[in-house]
């Protein structure tokens, strides 16, 4: 602090000034002297406590003598602080003085020279003009030479002397450039050194130029478009093409680098970037395109379908040795033109492809199609060629029909062949119609057994279709054979219709020449149905070979409809031995029959004649027309005897009966023997039943037929009381109170029919008794 400050400060001290009070200082007074006072009531709360007070009171001094100097060192220190800082502002304003002074020296000094630099403006334009008209003048030979250049350039080009015309073009275009890019003027802005206007001028007088470019590329792309047909003669046109567009890709490359190191300001020459490089793969795509559409285009559709995909194979692979073997030795390595013919080859097909998918194609058009598609195309032959592996991988491009395409292509096929299939069978059937109509026994085959057309074209029918399908995928191959076994299934539905239709007209007329081989083509029948049978098991056989991709399931309806088919045969058989049995079931049971021999020796001839017949049959239905006809045979010979044609009158009677029964049933035991038969169906004799009925008309004692019958029963659980009533009453000897004691045992000891039991009282109906209508007369009674 100087001497005029202290000296100031006495001054003050001598007068009295009025000392203003805070009211922050009265309020921190007043909580000191109640923290005091709340301090000294705790402490002196007692008397005793008073005695501690002097130490108290030099305890408080000397704390508050230590707070007074360390306040008294805080603002001495403050003060120290506030005196350094008014000492930096003094300095501060010194220098912004003399920093004042020279910047208005240096504002005179500026005043002085604005004169001279107006002076200096008008000498750098009259120097860029100069430097303009320089420029023009050392251009106007050129200038004069333009037109002429364009003219000849011109000649040039019309000849196809191609590299030397591009000479001359990039000479003009030098030109051009140089003339703009002086009148622009080292500032490089237009509107600077250059108007728009100027610009224009010098281009509408270059104009000659940008014709020449496009007379140029028109030529030069006609040469690169024609490279595929011509290059084998002559490749020099070609050579030079691809020359001339390295040329220009080379200064789009130049200039676009100038672009980026000198700035977004300095504009790109008329007409760049060209990409000439970039369009010459185009305009070869574009010619490979026009090749393939012009190979057999118009013939596409219908049969010439499969002509115009081998026309694409092979002018593809010719086009293919063309570029891989000339035209890849007239461009660089990097273009690998190969890999762009094969990608551009690709492409079109995929195009064109789809387009004929989209047609309503037959399906030899769609097999020929999928098999071009799925391995032609990716065979040695074409693409799968090992030579072109490093060139490209095919798989890398894609399928040239997606999946949903192909699944798409392969329905319609299936849906083409399954109306092709369907009309077939449709035509086989009506053939099968006519030949049962013929007046010859059926065609026998080499095991001896009838047969027909029918099986032998469904058969082979479907095997080729299956074969086919096969040459394309396993997966359509199964969906074919799918296809096929439903169309077998409704097939079965309108044979078995026309079975039936065959057996009604029969029965209408029997004895119609149209008819005599009726048996032999019913035969014939269930052979047709054995063959095709096997055939769709041979065809169930390769769907179960291979997992099944599209279908979760094989039909069984073939096999369930076959069955339906030949059971109907087999019944219709039956119904033809039965009619012709019928004059002689007449004749049995009766007295004439008791006392002739020859009725069952009929039966036996016919009996055996239709055996020879069933020997016509394929096994296993063979064996079981065989057991079919001893079952019916025996099944109506105790229908006759429950007809109760002859009731015995006594007991010479009974034993002539008797004896008869068991003639019959060795008789037609020995003829089915001889027919093959073993005389057994199941675990029934069906001609033991004869003997045991025999036995039971032989028993001598009335009170053993009890006894007999239970036997009877055992054997035969299904017989029932009616059956036993009726055989009781041939008989003619049994008391009323032998009958009831018969029929309360069979009543209370029916025996359980056990499972495999073949029942055949339960085919043979009792004739209703015919009770005597009578008057209530003593004479009736």
């Amino acid at each position: 602090m100087s001497d005029g400050d202290r000296n100031g400060c006495d001054n003050h001290e001598d007068t009295p000034v009025p000392v203003e009070v805070w009211p922050e200082v009265e309020k921190a007074e007043c909580l000191a002297r109640g923290a005091a006072l709340k301090w000294a009531s705790g402490v002196f709360c007692q008397p005793e406590h008073l005695e501690r007070l002097g130490q108290y009171r030099k305890r408080e001094s000397q704390r508050t003598a230590s707070i007074n100097s360390r306040l008294k060192s805080v603002v001495q220190s403050y003060l120290e602080g506030v005196d350094w800082g008014l000492g930096q502002l003094r300095k501060a304003r010194a220098e912004l003085s003399e920093a004042s002074h020279d910047l208005h020296k240096a504002s005179l000094e500026s005043r002085k020279n604005s004169e001279e630099v107006t002076v200096l403006e008008t000498l750098r334009e009259m120097s860029i003009n100069h430097r303009q008209l320089l420029a023009a003048v050392s251009n106007l030979p050129r200038l004069y030479k333009v037109q002429s250049m364009v003219l000849e350039t011109e000649r040039l080009v019309e000849s196809r002397r191609l590299l030397e015309a591009h000479a001359r073009l990039m000479e003009l275009e030098h030109w051009q450039d140089e003339v703009l890019l002086q009148l622009r003027g080292p500032r490089g802005a237009l509107g600077t050194g250059l108007t728009s206007e100027d610009e224009d001028l010098v281009r509408n007088y270059f104009s000659g130029v940008g014709r020449l470019v496009d007379a140029l590329a028109k030529e030069l792309w006609a040469v690169v478009g024609s490279g595929l047909s011509l290059s084998r003669q002559n490749p020099t046109p070609f050579v030079s093409a691809v020359r001339i567009v390295e040329r220009e890709e080379a200064l789009d490359q130049f200039f676009l680098e100038e672009r980026r190191s000198i700035g977004q300001s300095r504009p790109m020459p008329p007409g760049r970037p060209r990409c000439w490089r970039e369009r010459f793969f185009k305009v070869m795509e574009d010619a490979a395109s026009a090749r393939f559409r012009s190979i057999s285009y118009l013939h596409t559709r219908g049969p010439g379908l499969a002509s115009h995909l081998s026309a694409l194979q092979h002018g593809i692979m010719g086009d293919l040795a063309t570029v891989r073997h000339i035209l890849e030795q007239c461009v660089p390595p990097h273009y690998h033109l190969t890999r762009a013919y094969l990608r551009s080859c690709h492409q079109f097909l995929q195009a064109h492809l789809g387009l004929v998918s989209g047609w309503e194609l037959e399906s030899g058009e769609i097999f020929a199609v999928l098999n071009w598609v799925l391995h032609i195309y990716s065979s040695s032959e074409m693409m799968g060629d090992p030579d072109l592996e490093p060139e490209l991988d095919v798989k890398d491009l894609g399928p040239l029909i997606s999946q949903e395409g192909l699944e798409q292509l392969q329905n319609k096929y299936v849906l083409k062949v399954r109306k092709s299939v369907s009309e077939w069978m449709q035509k086989a059937l009506e053939v099968e119609l006519t030949d049962w109509q013929r007046d010859q026994e059926p065609d026998i085959d080499h095991e001896g057994c009838y047969h027909t057309s029918l099986p032998t074209i469904i058969t082979q029918m479907l095997e080729e279709n299956s074969r086919v399908a096969l040459m394309i995928s396993e997966a359509l191959r199964d969906q074919t054979i799918q296809m096929g076994l439903y169309e077998m299934e409704n097939l079965l539905i309108r044979f078995r219709d026309a079975i039936i239709e065959f057996g009604k007209e029969h029965r209408k007329n029997p004895a119609t020449n149209s008819n005599k081989f009726y048996l032999h083509y019913l035969l014939a029948c269930i052979n047709n149905c054995i063959i095709l049978k096997t055939s769709t098991e041979s065809l169930q056989q390769q769907l179960c070979t291979y997992p099944l991709n599209r279908f979760s399931r094989i039909p069984l309806g073939p096999q369930a409809g076959l069955d339906r088919a030949v059971r109907k045969a087999c019944r219709l058989v039956m119904d033809h031995l039965l009619s012709d049995l019928q004059p002689h079931l007449q004749e049995l049971l009766s007295r004439t029959w008791l006392v002739q021999e020859d009725v069952t020796q009929k039966m036996c001839g016919v009996l055996e004649h239709h055996c020879d017949l069933y020997n016509r049959v394929r096994q296993p239905c063979r064996q079981r027309l065989k057991e079919e006809c001893q079952w019916l045979t025996v099944v109506e010979y105790i229908r006759a005897l429950m007809q109760k044609r002859l009731v015995c009158r006594g007991e010479d009677e009974r034993c002539h009966l008797a004896q008869r029964l068991s003639q019959d049933a060795q008789q037609l035991r020995e003829h089915f023997q001889n027919t093959g038969t073993d005389g057994t169906t199941g675990e029934v004799n069906p001609t033991a039943l004869i003997l045991a009925l025999a036995d039971l008309i032989n028993v001598k004692d009335p009170g053993l037929l009890t006894l007999e019958i239970s036997e009877l029963v055992t054997k035969y659980p299904d017989i029932s009381e009616e059956h036993v009533s009726v055989l009781l009453d041939v008989r003619g000897d049994v008391p009323k109170d032998v009958r009831g004691s018969v029929l309360d045992f069979l009543e209370q000891s029916a025996p359980p029919v056990p499972s495999g039991y073949r029942s055949i009282f339960s085919e043979i109906l009792v004739p209703s008794s015919r009770k005597q209508f009578c008057l209530p007369t003593a004479k009736c009674t």
